[in-house]
């Protein structure tokens, strides 16, 4: 029986009608999946395509255009005809059944498929509508918090987090009439289109950015890199760290020590530095925390931080100890270095964003990796960081490399930003639209 619902908080005008529901196997029947593994895939060739669980929860978005998303090919031909009522068609939505967290029971709602016969594969759920849904629609609303926190109580596991068919059977399903549920697939999607846009943008100029620092950094046994800006030719300088560098203080406050309202002094913290802070820093945008207690500034009198400092953290659960932040920018407080930190200063001028860019990419790191230790956290000491050696061009040219990385720095942060943005609205908007 079709129960009416409440309406969501924001519709498009001219909608009025009262919001439909019903029970999730009134409005679906399950397929069958296969449990073929990665091992039983290909990329290459096959008479049939499979979609993976895998891809579900990290690849698809709420809608999957299967002709241009790689669907992997089937290697065993045989598989296909134990499948023959179960192949794929646009409009079907298939769940994933298991994942590490509350994210199993994502789902993707079939758009369009490649020309070869399409099948569910190993942990999936596939299900078809009983009847027609606007496009769209289902991807979105069964990605939803308003469906999908009916699946939480529901949910089985630990480790591994499960969904069943009963439980998607005990869910009830909300939709407005087919021209509202169209209206809002459209939306939705667009807003995906933009998404996707920006993320490809992204990602090409963190491309763009590798093949850059691979390129303008001297490789080892060469004297001057691959790529040059015009009218530079002369030989880089190379010198030990201890000759470019002498070492600040640093503290070993922990979060609990900080906070982000008030103090007399500011904190770089090491968790900052791997995560949030890119190869440059200006710290008067990137809300450094107070040091909460006004006691402990004096003990690092000579280690304030200035601009043209450099902070290496020390301590990382992979190969990204060592990542460096050059300081361009500093808040008014007084700020210092923090915990598992290395702060140190130059000894002589360097280009604006040169140290950052040279300290973080490939032909610096690489230099550490040797001298890391540890096995569960990898660290890098100051001896370490004296056993390296630092290779710069002249300023002028120090200056260029810096300008034209940080540019690529500032398109990063630029689309990344549009990201979160779309992202947030996205949000925002699935909580609002569903009944």
């Amino acid at each position: 029986m079709t129960e009416q619902v409440k309406v969501p908080a924001i519709r498009f005008a001219g909608f009025t009608d009262p919001w439909e529901q019903r029970k999730f196997g009134d409005c679906f029947e399950f397929l069958k999946s296969n449990t073929l593994s990665r091992a039983g895939l290909n990329g290459e060739n096959g008479t049939a395509r499979n979609v993976h669980y895998g891809d579900i929860l990290i690849k698809f978005g709420d809608c999957l255009d299967g002709e241009r998303s790689d669907l992997p090919f089937i290697t065993d031909d045989t598989v296909l005809p134990q499948f023959a009522g179960s192949i794929l068609r646009e409009g079907d939505v298939i769940f994933a059944d298991t994942a590490e967290d509350e994210a199993a029971g994502k789902c993707v709602e079939l758009r369009k498929l490649p020309k070869e016969p399409t099948i569910s594969g190993l942990h999936t759920i596939p299900a078809r509508p009983r009847f027609f849904f606007g496009t769209g629609y289902l991807g979105h609303y069964l990605n939803s918090d308003a469906y999908h926190r009916q699946l939480l109580p529901l949910m089985q596991g630990i480790k591994v987090i499960s969904v069943s068919k009963a439980a998607l059977q005990d869910t009830q399903v909300r939709f407005p009439g087919l021209s509202e549920q169209a209206a809002i697939g459209a939306a939705l999607s667009e807003i995906d289109n933009l998404i996707t846009l920006h993320q490809r943008k992204y990602d090409k100029l963190v491309i763009f950015k590798k093949s850059m620092l691979e390129k303008m950094f001297p490789k080892d046994g060469e004297s001057v890199p691959e790529i040059r800006f015009a009218g530079f030719t002369d030989p880089w300088e190379q010198r030990k760290f201890g000759d470019c560098f002498e070492f600040l203080k640093s503290n070993t406050l922990s979060r609990a020590g900080l906070n982000g309202e008030n103090g007399t002094a500011r904190n770089v913290h090491y968790g900052d530095i791997l995560i949030k802070f890119g190869d440059c820093l200006d710290g008067e945008r990137s809300d450094l925390p107070f040091i909460t207690d006004d006691t402990v500034l004096p003990q690092f009198a000579g280690s304030i931080l200035r601009e043209g400092d450099v902070i290496f953290a020390d301590t990382a659960e992979d190969e990204a100890a060592g990542k460096c932040v050059e300081l361009r920018k500093l808040p008014k407080e007084p700020t210092i270095s923090g915990l598992h930190t290395i702060p140190a200063r130059p000894r002589f001028f360097f280009g604006t964003g040169y140290l950052g860019h040279y300290l973080n990419s490939d032909a610096y790191h690489r230099q550490l990796l040797p001298l890391m230790q540890g096995i569960k956290v990898i660290s890098v000491s100051k001896a370490a960081l004296q056993d390296t050696q630092v290779r710069f061009p002249g300023l002028s040219e120090q200056a260029a490399i810096g300008a034209a990385l940080s540019e690529i720095d500032n398109l990063i942060t630029l689309h990344q930003r549009k990201l979160e943005l779309l992202q947030n609205i996205k949000k925002s908007l699935l909580d609002k639209m569903f009944a």
